[in-house]
């Protein structure tokens, strides 16, 4: 097969078409997520949680945050390992749930939480029971009872339920049903669709196109994600970036396509930027997520979003919603180059449609 010869005007325009961020908008929730593949569940709310931020991304004011609620309360999207996909894309896991933590060659981290998790199974089987009793629960209704801690140098070191409860999602017993205050846990089978699941070699091929079809461009292999990949191994065809060293895969339907491109404020964690390397290779863009860091070593702001000028990175919002003021505050507009008169214009647009989305005067 001959390798795609692109340059990086090619490939930004691939990806940024791939990510539903093209002129052309999708026009509802559902087409959103099938088109991303997922939305990131992560609670931060500086500006608004992420997957709605990601959400108004590709639809605009129009988007009604109760959308995504209802979708799940409807289980039309669901919650796996805080990444919300469509519902039917459950049959594309369930075959890995029922093998986990895998064969022989599994990472030895993964069989050390199987080993854990058998270690503990009467706080399992205890979990299982109540679920099956009183339906939905937080994890702090579930009583510990592991006969060994779970070791950990990180956050988790003996929160045994929680990291109880998640493995328990990785084998396929439990999902998450909803959040109040935290998320709210039932059985798999009263949350997941009753699909037959799909072979896991093929089900991994498949997850595999799909995550190309998101992105458009990726890597064949890349390091160690857990939860989402951003390699995709063999799927699409084989190209060469100019400029950009080593070879990517290419999903061969955006090859050749006209590029109409538009505005947008992005997440930090929207898929377009997650992968930072690739952020960077592709893209030459300069940005970290810094709500980590002290105030004082921040250059953007704690949750400054990214501005996607058409196939372009040019700058970052660092914005900020004060929901008691009413007000949506705009601490700064970092350009990283000076921006023409279009793109000012192009930018304060999004920034006043971010502002009607989140029903919030400008500050």
């Amino acid at each position: 097969m001959a390798v795609h010869e692109l340059s990086r005007t090619d490939a930004r325009r691939i990806a940024v078409r791939a990510q539903l961020l093209g002129r052309a908008r999708p026009t509802e929730l559902h087409e959103v997520v099938r088109g991303l593949t997922l939305l990131q569940n992560d609670p931060t709310n500086a500006v608004a949680p992420s997957a709605d931020l990601v959400a108004w991304s590709r639809l605009g004011s129009a988007y009604d945050r109760a959308e995504l609620a209802e979708a799940l309360a409807k289980r039309s999207l669901v919650d796996l390992r805080l990444m919300i996909r469509p519902a039917e894309d459950i049959a594309l896991y369930r075959a890995e749930m029922a093998a986990w933590p895998g064969g022989e060659d599994a990472p030895a981290w993964r069989r050390h939480q199987h080993k854990w998790l058998r270690t503990n199974e009467i706080c399992r089987q205890n979990i299982l029971t109540q679920l099956d009793i009183e339906g939905p629960l937080p994890a702090r209704a579930f009583e510990d009872t592991c006969v060994e801690p779970w070791k950990s140098s990180g956050w988790t070191n003996n929160r045994n339920v929680t990291q109880m409860l998640e493995f328990m999602v990785l084998a396929g017993d439990v999902a998450v049903s909803g959040t109040d205050k935290g998320r709210v846990w039932d059985l798999a089978e009263r949350i997941y669709p009753d699909l037959p699941a799909v072979p896991l070699a093929e089900a991994l091929r498949i997850r595999a196109e799909k995550r190309l079809r998101s992105l458009g461009i990726a890597r064949a292999k890349g390091p160690e994600c857990p939860v989402e990949p951003i390699d995709v191994g063999e799927v699409g065809e084989p190209a060469v970036v100019e400029g950009v060293r080593g070879q990517w895969r290419v999903d061969p339907e955006q090859l050749g396509q006209r590029f109409a491109g538009r505005t947008a404020l992005l997440s930090p964690l929207d898929r377009l930027v997650y992968d930072r390397k690739r952020m960077t290779e592709l893209f030459q863009f300069d940005y970290q997520l810094e709500m980590y860091k002290p105030a004082a070593k921040r250059r953007w702001g704690y949750w400054a979003l990214p501005i996607l000028y058409g196939d372009e990175l040019i700058g970052k919002v660092d914005a900020a919603a004060d929901r008691k003021a009413g007000v949506l505050r705009i601490n700064a507009v970092h350009e990283d180059e000076p921006f023409t008169k279009a793109m000012t214009a192009a930018v304060q647009k999004e920034i006043k449609d971010l502002a009607k989305w989140l029903e919030l005067e400008l500050s």
